[in-house]
């Protein structure tokens, strides 16, 4: 019986011999007709055959065997398939990026309204939950905020607006020709509305941001919890936190952002009144808004201020006045923006100048508003998830957003 055991085992280590023999000279006669050369690949392992029991292991016989499709696959060169396989995969990426876009165009009648109600909210939020630690309703907390910031608002208007009338009165012909380079501005320039719908487009955005800023301010925290609810379990927690980070975010932008407009545009306006520069406020009111643009709006509104002042005063005067707006923004970017920030959120030059170019384009001058805080939000939240999935400390919430200078 020993002999017979050990005939056995030669013809099954024989028979095994064979079948790998067999199998790569067929692998290797695939690959010549491919592309000439072959290497014996990982996955190409010999039939196994139990040399005990003389039948094929429990691995040869769940080997599926090739089909059609896998021999094609395998003519087909293996950079090729991956690149392949890389192509659809970034087509579904644009495809889905476009729609997005697409969507957002088609929309932004509703999306910037909101946008700019979120900004408001951010700017707004702490005076009601100042209100509300002190025992006023949140309703009622939210109608004080709400129409404190119209007032404030309303009455700046009203102070530029007089402030034209009063120095521009006798220059009607010059006004009536302004208003009319503003209509045909607003009809075909960057907010890409027509003469009949533009009263009517500005009337629908403003109530729909009173509307919206209303609502963000007394049920915010109940409409996030109850977006959150909406997703899978798994990922209602990551969600929320980057979520409470990102508002975190924009929160500090706004409000960094609201300091240094006001500090750049009392000391403009300062400057100007000294000299006697006319439309001092309102020049001081375009800085303040003017600021809100990171890089290029504090460039193009004191270049407003001291194109007026040649007009107004002449080439002297303007030279004095473009002092005094290089000082104030130099005092701003190296001395007061240090102190204000503390810890701080960067984001590279090259991407704000981008975000605000791709704002500009989709939504005018309110893409460029708002273009800067969503980057601001979108880099806090991908930063926390990331730092989660890695199972990395998360990073503290900011205190403020800058323009890195590196």
């Amino acid at each position: 019986m020993g002999r017979m055991s050990q005939a056995r085992s030669a013809v099954a280590r024989a028979y095994e011999s064979a079948r790998a023999v067999t199998r790569e000279s067929a692998l290797r006669a695939r690959a010549d007709d491919q592309n000439g050369s072959y290497e014996p690949d990982a996955d190409d392992e010999p039939f196994e055959v139990d040399v005990e029991t003389d039948t094929p292991t429990d691995a040869a016989r769940t080997e599926r065997p090739m089909t059609v499709r896998d021999r094609d696959d395998l003519a087909v060169p293996r950079p090729l398939r991956v690149a392949a396989g890389w192509s659809w995969r970034l087509l579904l990426v644009v495809a889905g990026f476009a729609a997005v876009l697409w969507a957002l165009a088609r929309l932004h009648s509703v999306v910037i309204p909101v946008a700019i109600a979120m900004l408001l909210t951010a700017l707004l939020e702490p005076a009601v939950g100042w209100l509300r630690r002190h025992g006023v309703h949140r309703t009622l907390a939210a109608v004080i905020v709400l129409i404190g910031g119209l007032i404030l608002v309303a009455g700046t208007l009203t102070l530029v607006v007089t402030e034209f009338i009063n120095n521009y009165s006798d220059l009607a012909d010059r006004a009536q020709a302004g208003l009319n380079s503003i209509q045909n501005w607003l009809k075909n320039g960057v907010f890409h509305l027509s003469t009949a719908t533009t009263a009517f487009d500005i009337l629908a955005s403003t109530f729909l941001v009173l509307f919206t800023l209303f609502f963000f301010l007394r049920d915010g925290s109940k409409i996030w919890r109850f977006l959150v609810n909406l997703l899978p379990r798994a990922a209602r927690s990551p969600i929320a936190n980057a979520g409470q980070q990102s508002w975190r975010t924009l929160t500090a932008y706004v409000r960094a952002t609201v300091l240094v407009a006001f500090i750049d545009a009392v000391g403009i306006g300062i400057w100007l009144t000294v000299w006697r520069v006319e439309l001092a406020f309102a020049l001081a009111a375009f800085v303040f808004l003017g600021a809100f643009i990171p890089i290029i709006g504090a460039t193009l509104s004191g270049a407003v201020a001291v194109l007026v002042a040649l007009v107004t005063n002449g080439p002297v005067l303007a030279l004095i006045v473009l002092g005094g707006v290089i000082g104030v923004q130099q005092l701003e970017g190296h001395v007061l923006q240090p102190l204000i920030m503390g810890r701080a959120v960067a984001i590279h030059p090259l991407a704000v100048i981008l975000s605000i170019a791709s704002g500009l384009v989709l939504a005018g001058i309110v893409g460029a508003l708002v273009a800067v805080p969503v980057v601001a939000v979108l880099n806090t939240a991908i930063r926390h998830l990331t730092a989660r999935r890695r199972h990395e400390p998360e990073p503290p919430p900011p205190e403020a957003v800058i323009v890195a200078d590196k």
